[in-house]
């Protein structure tokens, strides 16, 4: 039998070729995940950057030395960026979600990124961190 004669037989081949609600609930289901994950991300990135500030404070209050104020003024500088990082990637991700959604109501062509959201992120972070380290280093 012929792979053509095979595939009408199929009545499973005609529906993978059309999409299925199925198809498109998994998928927003997947995008939800994804955008859930960011949130995490985005949310865990503020928190951080408030709980460094909280701590290097605590320090500085316990012991008031010139080290300890340094340190301090280090910490709102990096846990500010670490917060308006993650305002930033909340903002985009839910900008990403939105539009993505708005594809998949209208059915139109999906594509992949050419600039990831990930990899901003990653050259953001790394960014940041060398920029502590080097005003670590300069200090």
């Amino acid at each position: 039998m012929s792979e053509s004669a095979h595939d009408a037989a199929d009545p499973g081949v005609s529906m993978a070729h059309s999409p299925t609600l199925m198809a498109a609930l998994r998928t927003q289901l997947a995008l939800d995940r994804t955008t859930l994950a960011w949130i995490r991300t985005s949310l865990t990135m503020g928190t951080f950057g408030f709980g460094m500030v909280g701590f290097f404070r605590s320090l500085r209050a316990q012991a008031p030395t010139a080290e300890t104020m340094r340190l301090h003024q280090g910490a709102i500088q990096f846990g500010t960026g670490l917060v308006l990082l993650g305002i930033g990637f909340m903002t985009l991700a839910g900008l990403s979600h939105w539009l993505t959604l708005r594809k998949l109501r209208t059915r139109a062509p999906l594509g992949i990124a050419k600039w990831p959201l990930a990899l901003t992120l990653a050259l953001l972070l790394a960014i940041l961190f060398l920029a502590g380290l080097w005003a670590l280093r300069a200090r």
